[in-house]
């Protein structure tokens, strides 16, 4: 059964096994898990938007199919490393994730190899024909080790450490500074480090780490009957959340203070965004019940809805 929470994360209910296009569709789209999906699409139009504020007079609207096209690639890349996990993931899901297309028997494993191998394919054909090399390596990098974070025998997510810093790269990193590069080169504008991206790469980086360290609080009677050794499974679901507020509270801290020092970032914004965020993950840990799953659940939702929110601020530092 899933709860408010999840819906809130994954966009929507379990649902009975249907036939029909409309049941298919629904099925892929929960194989490609929204929350994330929203994620990449958020990070893709704010950095956008930060390129184009920061050089308004060389947008064209020739530009938009192949910005379009970038987007799709990405999306298409977050299928893969969402989509294999779960091939690779489908007993544990059953106790986990039973809400899961492949748990909920929703979607064969020919049907999820199908949009695994689809997406795999088209996403570095889409790079490769309309971005530099340089693009198509960060990409290339990207999938591999998503890949290689559900993939037997390398399953870079059975170690907690190799788990976060792959999530923290792919979801940090990777991401943000791709995004905003390929923009740049599509703009015919020569790269150049700016504070605000600085900031979103280091920012979010941390974020990552966060999200890949509080995933597994839902999740740990499952990981334990499969011996997946994550930090929650390790340490407790409480302990683990309150290191990540603490993590979290302090990336806030560190935004606040470097909109205070550093003139190149609209300080109202940031200290008052910041502030107000911080303000939320407490609130959040507040209501968190450990031994609660149903409230384990929901505050993993309201880390993402922090990160998503962190995007809608971004344009405006």
């Amino acid at each position: 059964m899933s709860s408010a929470a999840e819906r809130s994360v994954e966009g929507t209910s379990t649902g009975e096994p249907g036939k029909g296009v409309r049941a298919t569709a629904k099925s892929i789209y929960k194989f490609t898990r929204p929350h994330t999906i929203r994620g990449t699409i958020l990070a893709s139009l704010t950095g956008v938007a930060r390129a184009l504020i920061e050089t308004p007079t060389a947008v064209e609207l020739r530009l938009i199919p192949r910005a379009i096209m970038g987007m799709l690639a990405l999306l298409l890349g977050n299928a893969y490393i969402v989509g294999i996990n779960q091939i690779y993931d489908v007993d544990v899901d059953r106790i986990n994730k039973p809400f899961l297309p492949m748990a909920a028997g929703e979607m064969g494993k020919k049907a999820a190899w199908a949009v695994v191998l689809t997406s795999m394919i088209c996403g570095p054909l889409i790079v490769s024909q309309l971005f530099s090399p340089v693009i198509m390596g960060l990409y290339c990098f990207g999938l591999v080790i998503g890949g290689l974070y559900s993939v037997p025998p390398f399953q870079t997510k059975r170690n907690p450490f190799l788990a976060g810093l792959t999530i923290a790269c792919v979801r940090g990193f990777l991401l943000n500074f791709g995004v905003y590069y390929a923009v740049k080169e599509a703009l015919g504008i020569p790269f150049k480090w700016n504070r605000a991206v600085i900031f979103l790469a280091r920012f979010m980086t941390v974020f990552a780490g966060v999200i890949a360290v509080t995933k597994d609080l839902p999740d740990v009677e499952g990981d334990k009957q499969y011996n997946i050794s994550t930090f929650a499974v390790r340490a407790g679901v409480a302990r683990i959340a309150n290191a990540a507020c603490i993590v979290l509270g302090l990336n806030y801290v560190s935004a606040i203070v470097e909109a205070a020092l550093v003139p190149a970032f609209n300080k109202a914004i940031m200290i008052a965004g910041h502030s107000a965020f911080a303000l939320y993950l407490y609130r959040a840990r507040t209501k968190l019940q450990p031994d609660s799953k149903e409230s384990v659940k929901a505050f993993y939702a309201r880390i993402w809805d922090l990160f998503y929110l962190e995007y809608l601020l971004y344009p405006f530092i």
